[in-house]
């Protein structure tokens, strides 16, 4: 029996293995050898302002712990309805054939459940995005 193929795996010493392992070696050590010179060159002025957290350009003030109010919520539910529906249609739109109606049936009921989720925000005014005008 050829040495590659014994009990069905490849010998370390088979050249597209050994292209692999030797490609990882090479890979590793310009990793290695890019953070050690960043790290050697790079500037080391310790101050105040490089010690502050980072919050996208704005000095933080306060405390983190915010409540978010209901609408934000409702948001992201409207998010999940209109933009990640569309990658699951997508790919079912591009198997329809082989699916037939079993398929067709599940992307149904998948998009009737989107459309309550729909109602559901509507109902409860995620839709609204201005000010509202409330009774006194």
């Amino acid at each position: 029996m050829h040495p590659v193929t014994i009990a069905g795996t490849l010998s370390p010493w088979e050249p597209a293995v050994f292209s692999l392992v030797i490609y990882g070696m090479m890979i590793l050590a310009l990793v290695t050898a890019l953070l050690f010179i960043a790290s050697w060159l790079g500037e080391k002025k310790i101050n105040h302002e490089k010690l502050r957290p980072y919050e996208s350009g704005i000095i933080p003030t306060g405390s983190a712990r915010l409540r978010y109010p209901v609408s934000f919520f409702l948001i992201a539910v409207f998010f999940l309805i209109f933009d990640v529906e569309g990658a699951y249609i997508f790919s079912w739109a591009i198997s329809c054939d082989e699916l037939g109606w079993s398929g067709w049936l599940q992307i149904s009921f998948f998009i009737i459940m989107l459309l309550l989720g729909l109602v559901y925000i509507w109902r409860k005014g995620g839709l609204d995005w201005g000010p509202t005008r409330t009774r006194d």
